[in-house]
C-alpha cells in the first residue's frame, strides 16, 4: 500500500503547523502521489532560508520514466510515481520534506545532514540496498526497474539565496545526466563552480549526427573511421572508450589492436539490432563467455549494437563502462546503431570486413 503524507508528520514543522490553519491537508499534497505540492514545497524552502535555517536541497528526476509510460501505460506509469513517492516519505522520515514539482521530478529537503560527507552518506544508502532507487517497484501487472538522477547542494554552505542554491542544484542535476544518469551529484565548489548548463546540453541530435558523418567521411579504413567517431561520441555520451568485434569475435579496443577477449557468444545478447543494460547478471547465463570479459575488465553498463551490411552481421560495436552504473538513452542508443550501420555499409561497398 502506498503512504501519503499525514497531518502528523507535516505538524513537525511550524511552516506546515501554520499552514494547516487555514488549509485542509488534501489542498497541500499533490493527489496523485501524496507528497507536498509544487507550490507549497517551494514555499516551505523560501520560508527555511529567511528564517536562516540551514538544509540540503536535492532534485531528483527518474530516468526514462517516458519509455516506462510509453511501454506500459500511463497507469503503471502513475503507479510508479507513488511507489517512489512511498519511498521517499519513508526514507525522509524525521529529518525532512518530500515534494513532488511536477512529471517524475521530486524535491527533497533534508534538516539533518549538511557536510559533505553526511549528505553522501545518505544519498549512497538511497541508491543502495534497495532502499529508494534501483530497485523494482511491484505493480499489479509488472514490476519496472527504477533508477534516477540526482543534484544537491545546502543552503547557506553552498550558496545563500534561492535563486543561487537552485542554479547550483540544476548544475549537479544536469551533470549527472552527462554522466549517464542513475547517479547522485552533490555539489562541490572547486568541481562544479565554472559548470555552463547549455555546455552541458549540448546542440541537439542534428549536430551530432552532423558531426559524426563529417568525422566519418574524414578517413578511409574502418578501424580509422571508428578511431574518428570516437571524438564525437565521446563529447555527445561522454564515453571513455569505444570497442568493436571481428568476424572472428575478437574484442579490440579502436586505440589498441590487442586482443582483449573472444566473445563468441555475443549476439545471444541481441534480441533486435542492440543490448543495453546496467544490470549485467542477466548476461551470465545467456552468453557466458562474455560475462567472464565483463567481470574480467570490471565493465558494469554495457551498450552493443551490430555492424551490418543489407545482408548479414560482419561485426559489433560496444560501449562499456566500468565502476559506472550509467544508463543508456534511446538518443544514444540511435547513434551507436547508426554509426554499426554507417560502417556496415562502408564494408560492404568496398568488399571489406572488420
Amino acid at each position: 500500500m502506498f503512504l501519503r503524507y499525514t497531518t502528523d508528520q507535516l505538524y513537525r514543522y511550524s511552516y506546515f503547523r501554520n499552514l494547516l490553519k487555514t488549509h485542509s491537508l488534501f489542498g497541500i499534497l499533490d493527489s496523485l502521489t501524496g507528497l507536498v505540492s509544487r507550490p507549497y514545497m517551494i514555499d516551505f524552502i523560501h520560508s527555511l532560508i529567511d528564517n536562516g535555517v540551514p538544509f540540503t536541497v536535492a532534485l531528483l528526476d527518474l530516468d526514462n520514466f517516458k519509455f516506462i509510460n510509453d511501454t506500459y501505460g500511463h497507469k503503471i506509469g502513475d503507479g510508479v510515481l507513488c511507489g517512489v513517492a512511498s519511498d521517499l516519505i519513508r526514507y525522509y522520515d524525521d529529518l525532512g520534506i518530500v515534494g513532488r514539482i511536477g512529471g517524475d521530478e521530486f524535491l527533497m529537503v533534508n534538516l539533518r545532514d549538511l557536510n559533505y560527507d553526511l549528505v553522501k552518506s545518505f544519498y549512497l544508502q538511497m541508491y543502495a540496498n534497495f532502499n529508494v532507487m534501483r530497485k523494482n517497484i511491484p505493480l499489479e501487472t509488472c514490476q519496472p526497474f527504477i533508477t534516477g538522477t540526482l543534484g544537491s547542494a545546502t543552503f547557506p554552505a553552498d550558496a545563500d539565496s534561492y535563486d543561487e542554491l537552485f542554479s547550483l542544484v540544476d548544475k549537479t542535476l544536469y551533470r549527472g545526466k552527462t554522466k549517464g544518469r542513475n547517479c547522485y551529484i552533490i555539489y562541490v565548489k572547486e568541481k562544479h563552480q565554472n559548470i555552463v548548463i547549455q555546455d552541458l546540453k549540448g546542440h541537439g541530435l542534428y549536430n551530432t549526427f552532423l558531426n559524426l558523418s563529417v568525422a566519418f567521411d574524414s578517413v578511409d579504413g574502418a578501424v580509422e573511421k571508428l578511431r574518428a567517431v570516437f571524438s564525437v561520441l565521446k563529447e555527445d555520451m561522454r564515453i571513455t572508450n569505444l570497442y568493436y568485434i571481428d568476424k572472428e569475435f575478437n574484442l579490440k579496443s579502436i586505440h589498441s589492436d590487442e586482443i582483449i577477449a573472444n566473445v563468441p557468444d555475443i549476439d545471444s545478447l541481441l534480441k533486435d539490432e542492440l543490448f543495453n543494460s546496467n544490470n549485467l547478471s542477466e548476461v551470465k547465463y545467456t552468453a557466458p563467455k562474455t560475462y567472464e570479459m565483463i567481470r574480467d575488465n570490471e565493465f558494469e553498463t554495457l551498450l552493443v549494437t551490430r555492424i551490418r551490411t543489407n545482408r548479414e552481421t560482419i561485426g559489433y560495436m560496444m560501449c562499456a563502462e566500468s565502476h559506472n552504473l550509467r544508463i543508456w538513452q534511446q538518443d544514444e542508443c540511435a547513434i551507436l546503431f547508426s554509426v554499426g550501420r554507417m560502417l556496415g555499409g562502408y564494408l560492404y561497398s568496398r568488399h571489406l570486413s572488420l
